[in-house]
């Protein structure tokens, strides 16, 4: 996978002189009739979809990084240049995919015992074998299903399908594409099974809520062929790197195939003497609770080696953009774009009235430990999954990956957004407000 290289140059001694214009500042941008922005379109075909246009027709010219700022400050003041920090950032808009050769292998991944998904799950695959030549991988556990099995007319194609077992089977360098039938789980299914550089998601709407799975399945062969082809818009969701690092107490813990339940053990230099480290790539959350324990949580939270809080409630969710929808938002906290680079902090019923969420820069280290007074220990869950108990000494350390989730959009990241929360979430859904008749105007004024 390739990003075209239109890129936003942090510029070297910039001018305040006022004749300087920046694109990003006074670009116009193309509007295109009829596409509002909020509101799932009636129809998702991609054919129709500016989304997965070619190049020559997806024009925007205001980056959505913001304007590059002026870094000189009145007469005599200015940032202090230093080549080293200088960054070259693509703008999130012009994110789209291509291929460096054309995709052979795809991860196909259903929601488990779900009668509904049986007949597109079987139509999927027979038109990536079939029509597509394409070698499908699914999860051993998909094939089992009585549904299947006992279906005589999908024998043939049953065999052609290249199975793998999760926490067993390394399929990471052998997928070019993975397709998720199903809700939300798919996908964070999906990012746990990869934790390097994740292949090209494209996930379609088959569950329960589906905010993170923009596609309807009705014309999927369309919307298939023309993802297979390239240059579809993509949205590269933030992932957190989580290293646990927890002491040694006499267990031995099963590693099979040498990966311990998703979770990469850390090199040997990284392991410390009487310690044992696990790495996890997280998409949504990590979530400290108090688990069952009626005792509040108590946890130290640090932010760069600095400590800057200490937790005292039923617990504590650290999440990317992609997660401050999930359990973040019934937190209470906002709700971020996932091109916004940041991580959220976010308290679980804390006892205190001035404990509010907060955002902090992407690029800073989390860490969190038990505070010395706590009373009991603290559960930890990584994106609802692998959910184990940290207890004194024991340490959680997150930052964000470099390994992001790139997910297929059906138009673009804004407009998927915004749809996904009106759709789904009935974000701001209220009765519209009746306007003054002439009467009550005249009566007003």
């Amino acid at each position: 996978m390739d990003m075209e290289p239109e890129k936003v140059n942090m510029r070297k001694g910039l001018s305040a002189d006022p004749s300087y214009r920046c694109a990003a500042c006074h670009g116009d941008e193309d509007v295109v009739p009829g596409h509002p922005i909020r509101g799932r379109a009636k129809s998702r075909s991609l054919s129709a979809s500016p989304g997965l246009a070619s190049t020559k027709e997806f024009r925007r010219t205001r980056s959505l990084h913001g304007p590059c700022p002026v870094t000189t400050f009145g007469p005599k003041a200015c940032v202090l240049q230093n080549p080293q920090t200088i960054m070259h950032i693509q703008d999130p808009a012009s994110q789209r995919l291509t291929w460096n050769k054309a995709p052979k292998s795809v991860l196909v991944i259903k929601k488990i015992r779900d009668a509904s998904l049986l007949q597109p799950f079987k139509e999927l695959c027979m038109y990536l074998m079939e029509e597509n030549s394409m070698l499908v991988y699914v999860e051993k556990k998909v094939l089992e299903d009585p549904a299947i099995v006992g279906d005589d007319s999908f024998g043939p194609v049953k065999k052609k399908f290249c199975t793998f077992r999760e926490d067993y089977d390394d399929i990471s360098n052998q997928i070019d594409f993975i397709i998720c039938l199903g809700g939300d789980g798919t996908l964070l299914y999906a990012s746990s099974l990869f934790q390097g550089s994740v292949p090209p998601v494209m996930a379609f709407h088959l569950g329960s809520l589906g905010f993170l799975t923009p596609f309807n399945f009705e014309n999927f062969q369309t919307q298939v062929t023309q993802v297979i082809q390239g240059n579809a818009a993509v949205v590269l969701r933030s992932r957190l790197n989580v290293k646990v690092v927890k002491e040694l107490r006499g267990k031995k813990i099963a590693i099979p195939n040498g990966v311990s339940e998703n979770g990469v053990l850390a090199s040997e230099q990284d392991t410390e003497v009487g310690k044992q480290v696990m790495q996890y790539q997280v998409l949504n959350e990590v979530v400290i609770d108090r688990g069952p324990s009626s005792y509040l949580s108590n946890v130290d939270v640090y932010l760069d080696g600095h400590l800057i809080t200490t937790v005292q409630g039923d617990g504590v969710i650290v999440s990317t953009p992609t997660g401050s929808t999930a359990y973040a938002a019934a937190a209470g906290a906002s709700m971020i774009h996932p091109n916004v680079p940041a991580i959220m902090i976010t308290p679980i019923c804390p006892h205190s009235l001035s404990f509010r969420p907060i955002v902090v820069p992407a690029g800073v280290e989390l860490k969190i430990m038990l505070s010395p007074e706590a009373r009991n220990t603290v559960w930890v869950s990584f994106d609802g999954r692998k959910r184990q108990e940290i207890r004194h000494g024991d340490s959680i350390s997150i930052t964000t990956s470099c390994y992001p989730l790139p997910s297929i959009c059906v138009r673009d990241p804004v407009s998927d957004w915004f749809e996904s929360l009106a759709q789904c979430l009935h974000w701001n859904v209220r009765k519209r407000q009746a306007h003054f008749t002439d009467e009550e105007g005249e009566e007003e004024g």
